[in-house]
């Protein structure tokens, strides 16, 4: 008995449902941690499909666990369905045209990506339970990735203690195994206190917040140049102070997210970005708070893992577009710049081609040259062995987090996709359970990882997630 083939062939049986639930998710962009609609849209579906619930892991009123099955090894899928600011855009045109002037919108793909994990978690219990096979399957329905660290928070509370394999996937330009590594990250909000006065009478009184944000700002860009080329360090203004020139600020606000290749770079780097932020409150005289938000690891890889991934996709192969979900591609792709499409062929070590829509299988030994971000399933993978797919719900080169992204989340192309990874996941999924050893092997290969490194939660042991930082 072909066990994938079957399992594919349920997929194709239920997949409309997640599908419009994919839909459903895109129509009601949440943020950070305010995902309530979209939470509970996936609560109805882990009911509809006969799913045990545990509601508020981890105390994240929009963080859930769905779990089928009484004995066995624990297979785990990971969604997730939170959008980012700003990105509101019609579906299906290509041109920016907002539904919502600075609305919301899924600019990551993340109404794709919750809908596949549960599909292929379904459909993973609907195969063991015509099988008769021992075995769990669980559903993480996880918020706030887009900087919230939600998964972090989840591992910290011991949600994943007894998983024995962790398989997720995001949307892409291109159909493989993600080998790609990512960046700690740590969020934090730098709070200056000063002295409020008249800007042009007595401005000898004053003490400007504004202007040591201003004086930390530029500090941060000195020391760009002096630490490692793979690190990043980004910021945004959360509170200026008002809007009165002739007023002396008497407060401000900025959020810096800092990135390096491991913890301990980050930790130095977050040490760093600390001691400037201090220079620049002595310089003007004010107080500082430096209040950490949120912080993920880097991705710990899994060879066999990836190994098994990949000849899962080999066997599936890509999505079939047709010519309808190409030449809407195209016009997409004629929004972008030659350096957008470039930069990615350039991360898997290819020549940049006509193609508008990925049709192939990137190698797993490709010379890569990857764009790297960070994203919490870093911590769940120093934790539990983890794989990740990628699969093309854009155009080749559409850049993430932009309107082009959501312009194409409800496409037919991201929808054919999104159920192919579904596919690719249950199909590891069967594998892992019906060849013992894999599982073995992964828990091997993630306890070489971090023999000499244990894994050490990033987030400062007092802090409690971030439900209102969306809320400044």
């Amino acid at each position: 008995m072909d066990n994938r083939s079957d399992i594919w062939r349920g997929i194709d049986a239920i997949k409309p449902r997640f599908i419009a639930l994919s839909d459903k998710v895109w129509g009601m962009p949440e943020i950070c941690y305010t995902e309530a609609r979209s939470a509970a849209e996936h609560l109805a579906e882990l009911r509809h499909q006969g799913f045990r619930i545990t509601e508020k892991v981890a105390d994240i009123p929009t963080a859930m666990i769905g779990e089928w099955g009484e004995a066995g090894p624990v297979i785990a899928f990971l969604g997730e369905y939170d959008a980012l600011p700003g990105l509101s855009q019609e579906a299906g045109v290509a041109e920016p045209r907002p539904l919502q002037a600075g609305g919301h919108g899924h600019g990551c793909g993340h109404n794709l990506l919750g809908s596949a994990a549960l599909l292929a978690a379904t459909a993973l219990k609907d195969w063991l339970e015509g099988h008769q096979v021992r075995g769990r399957v669980r559903y993480y329905g996880c918020p706030a990735e887009e900087g919230g660290a939600a998964k972090a928070f989840m591992v910290r509370s011991g949600a994943f203690d007894d998983v024995d394999i962790a398989i997720t996937w995001h949307p892409h330009s291109f159909w493989e195994v993600a080998v790609t590594p990512s960046l700690a990250n740590t969020r934090a909000d730098f709070i200056f206190t000063g002295r409020t006065s008249h800007a042009a009478a007595s401005p000898h009184l004053g003490r400007s917040a504004l202007d040591a944000v201003e004086l930390m700002n530029v500090g941060v860009n000195y020391m760009r140049e002096h630490m490692p080329s793979d690190a990043r360090v980004h910021y945004a203004l959360l509170d200026t102070g008002g809007i009165a020139p002739n007023v002396v600020q008497a407060h401000a606000r900025v959020r810096y997210s800092i990135r390096a290749r491991d913890l301990p770079g980050m930790n130095e780097l977050v040490g760093r970005v600390h001691k400037i932020a201090q220079g620049a409150a002595l310089m003007t005289e004010t107080g500082m708070e430096m209040r950490i938000i949120s912080a993920v690891s880097n991705i710990l890889p899994n060879t066999p893992l990836e190994q098994a991934l990949h000849r899962v996709m080999e066997d599936l192969g890509p999505p079939h577009f047709d010519d309808a979900d190409k030449d809407f591609a195209a016009k997409i792709r004629a929004t972008l710049s030659a350096q957008d499409i470039g930069a990615v062929y350039r991360a898997i070590g290819m020549e940049p081609t006509e193609r508008p829509l990925a049709d192939f299988l990137v190698p797993l030994d490709a010379r890569r040259n990857p764009l790297v971000g960070s994203t919490d399933v870093g911590d769940v993978s120093w934790v539990v062995p983890t794989v990740q797919v990628h699969a093309p719900t854009v155009a080749i080169g559409t850049p993430f987090h932009t309107w082009q992204v959501v312009a194409q989340g409800k496409s037919p192309a991201a929808q054919k996709a999104m159920v192919q990874a579904a596919k690719a996941m249950a199909g590891l999924g069967v594998k892992a359970l019906s060849e013992p050893g894999l599982i073995a092997a992964a828990k091997a290969d993630l306890r070489m990882r971090t023999a000499q490194t244990p894994y050490v939660s990033p987030l400062p042991a007092a802090i409690a997630p971030p439900l209102d930082m969306s809320v400044i």
